[in-house]
């Protein structure tokens, strides 16, 4: 986590910079509408006066709430940003587990998605290659005490990880990346909570 507070630390600097850079020609500016005012309300009757006062103010805090706003976006955009590397690197976390850990994952996805009924499931080649012995027998006995069946389809299916169950011409995506996409709300939260508050 070092290196995504640097990289947030590092981008909530720059913002700032950023934003006290434009406050300062805002007051520089402003300034000089000022000044430029006071030589005319010596020309000018009270009232004129009265309103290029007004007119500066204004200015100045029309370009400070400008220059807030472009701060708060950057930040946002900052915090968007490091939240998606953090959800990519978790996905690629996901994938690249051991070969135990990830069929146990596999395992489990099983016990919640399969479906009652005559089904087929889809791997990857790469998934079907390093399958584990007695898998099969797993998927097989998820898929009873659903009240159904799974066969496992030879062929391999074009996708990162995680299966494909068809039930009936009917395709459930099962991938890791479908998963990380269905929760990516509530995970951007968290690693939000996680991160920023």
């Amino acid at each position: 986590m070092g290196g995504l507070d640097k990289i947030k630390s590092q981008i909530l600097d720059e913002a700032n910079h950023s934003a006290e850079a434009i406050i300062a020609e805002a007051k520089e500016k402003a300034e000089q509408i000022l000044t430029a005012a006071r030589e005319e309300a010596k020309a000018e009757t009270s009232r004129i006066s009265s309103k290029s006062q007004e007119a500066v103010e204004t200015y100045a805090d029309r370009t400070k709430s400008a220059a807030d706003m472009r701060r708060k976006q950057a930040i946002l955009q900052a915090k968007q940003d490091v939240i998606a590397q953090v959800l990519q690197k978790a996905y690629e976390k996901v994938c690249a587990q051991s070969d135990a850990a990830y069929f146990d994952m596999i395992g489990k996805m099983l016990e919640k998605y399969v479906q009652p009924g005559e089904g087929v499931i889809r791997f990857n080649e790469k998934d079907l290659k390093r399958m584990p012995k007695g898998f099969e027998a797993e998927i097989e006995k998820a898929a009873k005490a659903k009240g159904g069946s799974l066969h496992l389809s030879a062929e391999a299916q074009e996708m990162d990880g995680g299966f494909i169950l068809v039930y009936g011409g009917i395709e459930e995506n099962c991938t890791i990346r479908a998963m990380f996409e269905a929760k990516r709300d509530e995970l951007s939260d968290k690693v939000h909570e996680v991160l920023f508050i």
